[in-house]
């Protein structure tokens, strides 16, 4: 991979990066309202729970973005972790935060090898100070 791909990868992660830790910032969604109403009650418990999951989702994506930067700053982005096989472009192209070939991602999906364990909502929050 040429430096010039890295770094318009880079661009594009750090950018992604802003815009993941600006969303986490925001858990107005995800607060306890009561009201008289049981069907609102419903309602409103059917809403902070896919803010919960947007919640949830947005942080591992940035995990995964700071992961990829961090692999940059060593080196190694574009490398699969398990088979240290180059990772296609056309991969890269379509998950720039991809840390797995195809391959070895497919194996990871069926379970066939560990994947590290995450950081917490609020470890992303204190790193994106």
């Amino acid at each position: 991979m040429t430096q010039t791909e890295i770094n318009k990868y880079k661009a594009m992660l750090e950018a992604k990066q802003t815009e993941l830790s600006v969303g986490l910032r925001n858990r107005e969604d995800i607060a306890i309202e009561k009201t008289p109403d049981a069907l609102d009650e419903v309602q409103l418990a059917g809403e902070r729970e896919l803010a919960i999951r947007n919640l949830d989702r947005d942080s591992n994506m940035l995990r995964n973005v700071r992961g990829a930067l961090a692999r940059i700053a060593e080196g190694s982005y574009g490398t699969c972790l398990h088979c240290e096989e180059e990772i296609k472009l056309k991969r890269l192209d379509a998950v720039r935060w991809a840390k797995f070939c195809i391959k070895c991602q497919e194996a990871a999906d069926r379970h066939e090898f560990e994947v590290e364990a995450g950081e917490t909502i609020d470890e992303l929050l204190a790193n994106a100070a």
